[in-house]
Order: structure tokens, then sequence, then C-alpha cells
């Protein structure tokens, strides 16, 4: 059963991370609007604008980190007028469009003032405090994500966190996948309300793509430890003969899996004694005598 706490906070980030993925998508929205205004239809590329148009966008990315910054910066008062008082102002010159403007503003707004609520809610939890706070590249989103979504009461071994987070290796030598030979029987209650069976996978995919999407490359860029793991593991794939026909994107997510597994083992023995539970060694380092630098 999940402690209260752990499923509140649970709720929490999937709370937050639902709303970002809405201000993502608004953004994408008020993006593409501002690219047909400057002549670009959405299916093509940005090299079919003309000089004036390729100017525009190229100063926008220049000064902002995103076009949305960008355009939302045409209303520094973030204050909705009605459709009797608009005015246009610079390339927002439609009240629809402003309308568009200000729903991501708001949306921006509350997603930053939830992450820095999550932040003082992650304070309570010790492996927070005492050791994901300390790992440079992980913040209160990844933080939270890690504490919310595993149970290390259930994860014996280190490999244990490797297969829950669908970082293990199927029957058939493959990574962990939704390909239906990796696919697994699952009980369920059906429709009927009666026990039944469906094909289903084996790990938590919300789980997975923010450790592999989104850590790995917060990783590469803010620390040193395991950018240093993630390079080394690449090379020796490269210089294998074995892995020579493999195309740079899969070698990529090959040293980028190696990487956070790593992690994991790390994040395991923290974890578990900072819980007073048993630490058992892995299988590299105990059969066969391997250790990485923690």
């Amino acid at each position: 059963m999940v402690q209260p706490a752990i499923a509140d906070l649970r709720t929490l980030v999937r709370g937050i991370y639902n709303i970002q993925k809405l201000r993502i998508q608004m953004g994408n929205r008020i993006v593409g609007n501002f690219k047909v205004k400057l002549g670009q239809a959405p299916s093509e590329p940005e090299t079919i604008l003309d000089k004036k148009g390729k100017a525009l966008l190229e100063k926008l990315r220049t000064t902002y980190k995103k076009i949305t910054d960008g355009i939302t910066e045409q209303n520094p008062k973030k204050i909705l007028p009605t459709p009797k008082t608009f005015k246009k102002c610079g390339v927002i010159d439609t009240y629809t469009e402003f309308c568009l403007v200000s729903s991501y503003i708001r949306l921006e707004k509350e997603e930053k003032e939830q992450f820095k609520v999550l932040d003082g809610v992650l304070r309570k939890f010790p492996i927070y405090r005492e050791y994901l706070e300390k790992v440079k590249g992980i913040g209160p989103a990844m933080g939270g994500v890690i504490i919310s979504e595993i149970d290390i009461t259930k994860a014996k071994y280190a490999s244990s966190l490797w297969a829950y987070a669908g970082l293990d290796v199927a029957d058939n030598g493959e990574g962990r996948s939704r390909k239906k030979a990796h696919l697994i029987d699952v009980e369920y209650i059906n429709k009927e309300g009666k026990p039944d069976t469906k094909q289903g996978i084996t790990f938590n995919p919300f789980l997975k793509t923010k450790l592999t999407g989104v850590l790995g490359g917060s990783f590469n860029i803010h620390n040193p430890q395991y950018k240093s793991i993630y390079y080394n593991y690449k090379n020796r794939l490269i210089n294998h003969p074995i892995h020579s026909t493999k195309t740079p994107n899969h070698l990529h997510k090959m040293a980028n899996r190696y990487m956070i597994k790593l992690f994991l083992v790390d994040l395991y023995k923290a974890w578990r004694t900072l819980e007073g539970l048993p630490v058992s060694t892995p299988y590299a380092e105990g059969k066969l005598g391997l250790k990485h630098a923690s």
C-alpha cells in the first residue's frame, strides 16, 4: 500500500507535469500561428520565409530562449482586455491571439509556482535532503518524480529499479520496450467486474520517460561524473565491431541507458541505507569485481 505522503506527492507531481504539458501545447500553437503570419505554411521549413520574416524570427530566437517567450513579451502588463478594449500590439494583432498568449502566460506562471511548492514538500523526505538535492542535474521536478514513483522498500536489488524503470533486458536480449515480444500477461478486473488477463508492459512508462528523456540530458550538461560515464561507454560502443552498424542515435540511447542504470545503482545504495534497509551488492561488483566511481 502506498503511504499517504507519497500518494499526495505523486498527485502533486503528476498534476504539475499535466500543467507543463498543456503549457507546451499552448506555446506550440502560438508559435505555429506566428510562423503562418510570416508566410510559412505549417508543414514548410523556415527557409521559405522572406528576408524580413527570417530576420524577425531570428531576433526572437536570439533574444529569448523560446519563441513563445518573445511573443508573450508583447503583453507586459499581463492583463486580459475585453474585445472592445483590445488594441493590437506588435505581432499580436487579433483578440484571439491575445487570449492565446494570455493563457500561455497564466499556465507558465502556475507551473513555476507549483514547482516552488514542490521544492518545499520534498524537504520532508530524507532521500531528497540527504542525497538527491546534492546530485548535480537533479532539481525538485526530477526529485519529485523519483520519490513519488519509486517504492524503495520493494527494490530488493538495484536491478529491481532497472526493471521497474524499463531499463532491464528483455528475454530476446533487447532493451526493454513496448514491443509485442516484450509484453507480459497482466491481471486486471474487466468491465464485468471479473478477474481477467491482458498483454501489458512490465515497467513504469512515466518514470522511464523522465529518467532517459530528461535526466539523461540534464546529467550530460550539469553532472561531470555521469557525463564521463556516458562518454566512456559510448566510446567503447563506437570502437566495438559488434556495434559498427548501429546509428549514432542508437549508440546515444545505449550510452544514455547505461548512465542512468549506474545512477540507479547509486540511488539504490543511498536510499536503502537511509531507510535502514538491507543493501545488496550489485552482480557486477560481487561476482565480476567491477565497480564504478560513485
